[in-house]
């Protein structure tokens, strides 16, 4: 361990494991290090007994739960957008090879206390039991809109200026209802909160463009999911890393940080340091380099059936809009099954998540529990938010912290980030893959 390295990665969670990829990818040498045992860090798979030992010390699993080596439980459950940058940085760097993807059946969103499939389609508007016979011919009108404009033809425009009409008059112009903006900005733009509505409407243009590319990839939904659960994501990244002369230590603690003239240039473990130029890790290694920023509550729940109201079937995403229930953040549902061979035959894996609000936690995620039906068994977990105060000036660079979003596009946010931070210039991914890195991209179907 006593060598010199360009950069040492602190942690082995998704961000920092697709920087270590990309890094090393690039000619880089890297030395990874992680004071766990296993790979993910905050976001890894855990089996039963790990999930039992994590949230009940001493409590063994029920014996009818089926084998240990059957369960993959996310601690951070989300879903990859098929055509979002997550996808695209799996493609680029072809870690796609050591993994396989199925698709999330559905995308659901909750509107007057019931939930109905997301439309992605014209036809899906028209057919669609969210909306009024006039609403759905609005909101035909305003996909057909995204569907047709070109920035180059002012003819597709309808008068509209995405860089100068902000987002409430974009839906101002098609007349769109308040429960139809919620999930349009919600559960298609996927935005956090309604600051979106007073900004220009090209980054929400752009992300709804996102959410309707990524269903018409493979249809059914925009969301892929990794067969045996998520921490197979940091793995990959962790051997395309490896394959590129990476180094990985895991059950390494880390006793120091060194610094000189007010700079990091290593790491102390066990009596060895290493040396590098620059140093990454998630903000369990650098509690003085960040800030609360909030809470989080993940209540992962065992069900032996499908959820209700979603035409049983085997996955799904479920939004709940912030307005819908009278709050300041959306509550996520995600539901995954035995076809992504993440738990024992009969089961399915649903897990609620939000950001905390208030002293009652428990509460506050009642709604995304109530559509869940009846619970075999859960596990509540409270995490704190983290983000840095610090911009790499010591040649330190931290990770934020995991949001209770069910989809990937703030990690892959952040890793944008982290990259422009260390190397002053923005991470260029290759624009399109090549036929044989597509072929490579197994989606299970």
């Amino acid at each position: 361990m006593d060598e010199e390295y360009d950069v040492i990665v602190l942690g082995t969670g998704l961000t920092e494991c697709v920087l270590s990829g990309l890094l090393s990818v690039e000619g880089k040498k890297v030395l990874h290090m992680d004071r766990n045992d296993y790979y993910g860090a905050e976001s890894a798979s855990l089996n039963l007994t790990q999930t039992f030992e994590k949230f009940r010390k001493g409590e063994q699993p029920p014996t009818g739960l089926g084998r240990d080596r059957d369960w993959a439980i996310d601690l951070v459950p989300k879903f990859l957008m098929a055509n979002g940058e997550l996808t695209n940085m799996l493609v680029h760097t072809d870690v796609t090879r050591y993994l396989e993807f199925k698709q999330i059946s559905g995308s659901y969103v909750y509107r007057d206390g019931r939930i109905a499939k997301v439309p992605a389609t014209e036809m899906e508007a028209v057919r669609s039991s969210l909306m009024g016979l006039f609403e759905k011919r609005r909101m035909k009108r305003f996909l057909e809109f995204i569907g047709a404009y070109k920035e180059d033809d002012a003819a597709t425009h309808q008068s509209l200026n995405l860089d100068r009409n902000t987002m409430t008059e974009v839906y101002y112009k098609f007349g769109l209802e308040k429960g139809t903006q919620d999930f349009i900005g919600h559960a298609m733009a996927l935005h956090l909160d309604d600051a979106y509505l007073n900004q220009p409407a090209r980054e929400t243009y752009k992300r709804i463009v996102l959410y309707l590319n990524s269903v018409a990839r493979y249809g059914k939904s925009p969301y892929l999911y990794p067969l045996y659960g998520l921490g197979e994501l940091p793995q990959g990244f962790a051997r395309l890393s490896a394959i590129y002369g990476g180094t990985y230590m895991l059950d390494k603690k880390i006793d120091e940080i060194v610094y000189e003239g007010g700079k990091a240039v290593g790491v102390k473990s066990g009596g060895e340091t290493a040396r590098a130029k620059k140093i990454i890790g998630d903000p369990s290694y650098f509690p003085e380099k960040v800030k609360k920023v909030g809470r989080v509550i993940r209540a992962t729940c065992l069900l032996t059936h499908p959820i209700p109201n979603t035409d049983d079937v085997d996955s799904v995403q479920i939004i709940i809009p912030q307005n819908q229930i009278g709050r300041k953040h959306d509550i996520y549902v995600a539901l995954v099954s035995a076809t992504h061979n993440v738990c024992a035959k009969g089961h399915y894996l649903a897990v609620v998540s939000t950001m905390v609000e208030t002293d009652n936690p428990q509460e506050e995620i009642r709604p995304g529990l109530k559509l869940l039906g009846p619970i075999l068994d859960q596990f509540t977990n409270i995490s704190d938010l983290y983000e840095p105060t610090t911009k790499g000036e010591d040649n330190v660079f931290v990770s934020r912290s995991y949001d209770a979003t069910s989809h990937f596009e703030t990690t892959t946010d952040d890793v944008n980030r982290i990259y422009q931070e260390m190397e002053g210039k923005p991470l260029v991914l290759k624009q399109r893959p090549t036929q044989a890195e597509e072929e490579n991209f197994n989606v299970a179907q």
